[in-house]
This record gives C-alpha cells, structure tokens and sequence, in this order.
C-alpha cells in the first residue's frame, strides 16, 4: 500500500465516520475535513468526476457551519416555551433521552412533582432542550439542564438563562444549577463556582 492509497482510505474513513456523529457540528466538521482529503486524493490519481463531487459537499459543509456557527449565539433561532410541569410531550422527552439525561444529571428523577417549573427549548419545531427548576424563597434551584446529542455543541439553554425575567417575576434573584453536573457550561454565561454548583446573579 502506498502513502497515496493511505490518504484515500483516511479520507473515505473520514467520511464514514462523520455519518456516526450523533452532534451535527461535529458530522459537519468531520465530513468536510474527509471531502478536503477526498479532494487531494483523487486530483493526484487524476479522478476529476470524484474531484467535483467533493468540492461541491465541501461547499454545502462550509454554508451549513457558517449558517450553525453565526446562529450559535442568536436568540431569534431559539424560542424558549413554559409548559406545565406535567406535560405530556415533556414527559415524552423524558423518557425518550432517560439513560443520556441521566449521564449528565446524576441522581435527577423524572418524577419531582407539580411545584417545578418546566422550559423546553425550541429550534424551529424541534426540542432540543429541558430546563426544570424549582423556586425556593428567592432562589430558582435547578433540577435539570439537558440539552439533545445534536444540539450539544450550541449550548441552547444559554437562552433560558438570558431571559431573566423568566426567573425574576417569580421572585428569585439567584439562579443555582445541579450539584456534580457533569460537563458544565456556566462559566461562559456569567455563572459563578460555588463548590460542587454554579451561581447566576440575576440583575
């Protein structure tokens, strides 16, 4: 085998592999390093047909991460949406993503009873996020921050805290997330360490 044969076969591995990714950004990333790989590949061996084919999926690639990379942080993409802490399609959403929610959250119980308060995150008409919290004098103690595997890479509950008043019109004026959440994000919204759990100070 020669070092050509080899750079075809990490390409066209490459490729295989992106179509596993459950996290799109990640599919995105992957599947356009393989089709760059791809490129060099067949010029050198002079397979122009295959040479088009993947300059043309490098093109879609780079529209589709520069679309998800310039709308990771806007809000008009995302729509944050209360609904009852009994709610059907959210107890769906539960059981649906259980073993994965609980990897992330240990010790969270689906059944926590009617007095929390629950908020799905929307993109477009797809969820890809749960918040439940419970309030506690003047303090939202959350219970579950759980974003799905394909949306993970853009943090999509960075909406819910934005929206302060989500918090404030119910009277707290600290926002504490899960005690030992595994793979935090908070750091980057403004939330503080404090021990095994992170602050939000709502203005």
């Amino acid at each position: 085998m020669t070092w050509l044969d080899v750079i075809g076969w990490t390409g066209s591995a490459l490729l295989v592999w992106s179509l596993l990714q459950s996290r799109l950004l990640r599919l995105r990333a992957l599947n356009l390093v393989g089709c760059l790989v791809l490129i060099g590949f067949n010029a050198a061996v002079g397979v122009w047909p295959m040479v088009g084919l993947n300059v043309v999926l490098s093109v879609i690639n780079v529209w589709y991460l520069t679309r998800m990379m310039m709308s990771r942080h806007d809000e008009r993409a995302y729509r944050v949406a209360e609904v009852r802490p009994g709610d059907e399609v959210l107890a769906h959403v539960l059981a649906l993503h259980h073993d994965d929610i609980v990897s992330f959250n240990p010790g969270f119980r689906a059944d926590g009873g009617d007095d929390r308060c629950a908020l799905l995150v929307l993109n477009g008409d797809e969820i890809v996020g749960v918040v439940l919290f419970r309030v506690a004098g003047d303090r939202a103690q959350v219970e579950l921050d759980y974003v799905t595997q394909r949306y993970r890479d853009f943090t999509p509950g960075e909406f819910v805290y934005r929206r302060s008043d989500l918090f404030t019109q119910r009277g707290c004026r600290t926002v504490v997330t899960p005690p030992g959440m595994v793979s935090p994000y908070y750091d980057r919204l403004g939330f503080r360490r404090d021990g095994d759990s992170y602050v939000l100070d709502l203005g």
